[in-house]
C-alpha cells in the first residue's frame, strides 16, 4: 500500500516486476540462471588469473577487478529481485533501499572508471610497447585501481546523501526492480532540483570524461594498429582491444542513457529494460566476451577448471 501525506516513509515497494504476476515463476528461473552464469563465469576468470602465472600482468589484473565488479554489481540487486518474485512481498526498508542504491551506484561508477583505466593500459601497451613496463608498473596498477574504487564509492556517497535528504511523504512505490537514483528521486514530495542537477552535472562530467578518455585512447590505438606492417600483429592487437571496446559500448552506453538525462525524459518501461542490460545482462556477458576472443584466458580457464575437477576426484 502507498504511504500518503503526513506519514513518513519507512519502506519502499518495488513494483518493477509486480505487473507481471502470470510470469513470476518463469522470470524467477530466468534471473536465477543468469545470476548463476554470472557468478560462475566471472569466478572462472578470477580462478584462471589467480592460478595462471602467465596471466599475472597489468591487463589481467584490471580484468580480475572487472570480474569482481561483475560479481558484486548484480549481487546488490538480483537476490532481492529473486526474493520478491518468489514471495510477492516486493517491499524493502528505507535503510535497505539506501544501502542498495549506494552500493549499486558505487559499483557501476567504479566499473565506468575501470573501463577507462583498461583503455589507457591498452593505449600504452600498443602505442608505447617498449616503455610499457616502465609506465604501467605494479605500483601504478594498484594506484589506478584504488583510485577507480575510491572515486566510484565517493561519487555514490554524494548521490546517496543527496537523494535520501529529500522528503518522502507521498507515494512509496518505486517504479523499478530495485532502488536506483531516478525512480527514488521521482517519489520525493520536496524540490528535487538540486538532486537532479547533481546527477546531470556530476554524472555528466565524470561519465563523459571517462568515456572521452576511452575513445581518445582507442583513436590512437587504431591509428597505431593500422600502421603496423605485420598482419598477425594487427589481428592480435585488434582481437585484444575488440573485447574491451564491446564491453565499453554495452555497459557505458546504457549507464549514460540511464543517468545523464532530464527526469522529464524518463520512461518507466524503457528504463526497466535498460537497467536489465547494464545491471544483469552485461555482467553475465563480460566473461563470454573476454574468454571467446582471448585464447590465453580461454586456455587458462580450461586448465583451471580441469585442475579443480581432478582435485575433487582425488
Amino acid at each position: 500500500m502507498d504511504v500518503y501525506n503526513q506519514t513518513t516513509v519507512t519502506q519502499f515497494i518495488l513494483i518493477g516486476l509486480s505487473d507481471l504476476p502470470e510470469v513470476r515463476y518463469p522470470l524467477f528461473v530466468v534471473f536465477a540462471i543468469i545470476y548463476h552464469f554470472t557468478l560462475v563465469g566471472n569466478g572462472a576468470i578470477l580462478l584462471a588469473i589467480g592460478t595462471e602465472k602467465k596471466l599475472r600482468t597489468p591487463m589481467y589484473y584490471f580484468l580480475a577487478n572487472l570480474s569482481l565488479l561483475d560479481i558484486f554489481c548484480p549481487s546488490t540487486t538480483v537476490p532481492k529481485m529473486l526474493e520478491n518474485l518468489l514471495t510477492e512481498k516486493n517491499s524493502i526498508s528505507f535503510v535497505g533501499c539506501a544501502l542498495q542504491l549506494y552500493f549499486l551506484v558505487a559499483l557501476v561508477g567504479t566499473e565506468v572508471f575501470l573501463l577507462s583505466v583498461m583503455a589507457y593500459d591498452r593505449y600504452v601497451a600498443i602505442c608505447f610497447p617498449l616503455r610499457y613496463t616502465l609506465i604501467i608498473t605494479k605500483v601504478r596498477c594498484v594506484q589506478l585501481t584504488a583510485g577507480t574504487w575510491a572515486a566510484g564509492f565517493l561519487n555514490s556517497l554524494i548521490h546517496t546523501v543527496s537523494t535520501f535528504r529529500l522528503s518522502f511523504c507521498s507515494s512509496n512505490r518505486v517504479n523499478q526492480y530495485y532502488c536506483d537514483i531516478p525512480p527514488v528521486v521521482a517519489l520525493s514530495c520536496s524540490s528535487t532540483y538540486v538532486a537532479e542537477m547533481l546527477i546531470l552535472v556530476e554524472a555528466g562530467i565524470l561519465g563523459s570524461s571517462a568515456f572521452l578518455l576511452t575513445f581518445i585512447s582507442y583513436f590512437y590505438i587504431v591509428s597505431t594498429i593500422l600502421k603496423m606492417q605485420s598482419v598477425a600483429g594487427k589481428c592480435k592487437a585488434f582481437s585484444t582491444c575488440a573485447s574491451h571496446l564491446l564491453v565499453v559500448c554495452l555497459f557505458g552506453g546504457t549507464t549514460i542513457f540511464t543517468y545523464v538525462r532530464p527526469s522529464s525524459q524518463h520512461s518507466p518501461a524503457r528504463d526497466r529494460l535498460i537497467s536489465l542490460l547494464y545491471g544483469v545482462i552485461t555482467p553475465m556477458l563480460n566473461p563470454v566476451i573476454y574468454s571467446l576472443r582471448n585464447t590465453e584466458v580461454k586456455g587458462a580457464v580450461r586448465r583451471a577448471l580441469c585442475h579443480r575437477a581432478r582435485l575433487q576426484q582425488m
